[in-house]
């Protein structure tokens, strides 16, 4: 496993894109991998076509997803930078609660559904394709998945879903530590990025703390090597700083 390679788990969004377009234009790996349930290269990624192996999947697919591993493992192939960048915070069935009389079990299904069980997958996984000689798993959270930081209420599901995504990235960082010792383990928050995730809830966000994709992206990927190895599991923001679980 010698090769540098990079993967970005749910390409089709806007984040994900500028992720990819700069891991591309870096030159840093050898070859980046993209995983989203799109059939196709986004208009936006046209130009890097021909240095994406695309892989058309649907994450909640245990046995497509198993599949999938096995042919990474059968080719030798692992990953020294794995990004996940899934998640749901409104769609047009699912909106976050402003009250305990708007909480729905569809919809708090459908989040646990999306932010968490989609990374759960991941995460049983990764620690077959990670690279033996070093390698960092992102997993795209939020700030409001703090417990201790949690001063506002509402957005039930949104909030429930994500704090039990750190929860598994804690848990599985102590079974990393074993299985793979040089794998660290990162829960993310981007800030209030301009995609359609945050559209309809950046009315109130000050115009300095709109971040575009491409800030996003550049932030993350700028932050990830002054983290060092010790420890295995961080939860920070687009700045690199330390959120309290």
């Amino acid at each position: 496993m010698s090769a540098n390679n990079a993967l970005v788990i749910g390409g089709s969004g806007g984040i994900a894109q500028a992720l990819i377009q700069q891991l591309v234009a870096s030159e840093t790996y050898d070859r980046v991998y993209v995983v989203s349930r799109a059939a196709s290269v986004p208009t936006a990624l046209a130009e890097d076509a021909k240095t994406l192996t695309w892989i058309t999947l649907d994450s909640l697919d245990t046995e497509a997803l198993e599949t999938q591993i096995s042919a990474w493992c059968d080719e030798d192939t692992a990953f020294s930078l794995i990004i996940n960048t899934i998640g749901l915070l409104h769609s047009d069935t699912v909106k976050p609660e402003k009250r305990l009389e708007d909480i729905d079990i569809a919809n708090l299904t459908r989040y646990f559904e999306v932010n968490t069980m989609t990374h759960a997958q991941w995460l049983k996984q990764a620690h077959k394709i990670v690279h033996s000689g070093g390698a960092t798993y992102v997993a795209f959270s939020a700030r409001v998945g703090s417990i201790s930081d949690n001063h506002l209420g509402g957005w039930y599901g949104y909030r429930a879903s994500k704090a039990a995504l750190n929860m598994l990235m804690k848990t599985a960082s102590v079974e990393y530590a074993r299985r793979s010792k040089n794998t660290r383990l990162v829960c993310y928050h981007p800030g209030t990025v301009d995609t359609g995730l945050s559209k309809p809830f950046q009315s109130n966000v000050k115009p300095s703390k709109l971040f575009t994709p491409d800030f996003t992206a550049s932030q993350l990927l700028s932050i990830l090597p002054s983290l060092g190895t010790d420890p295995n599991i961080h939860y920070i923001d687009w700045q690199g700083e330390e959120i309290h679980w």
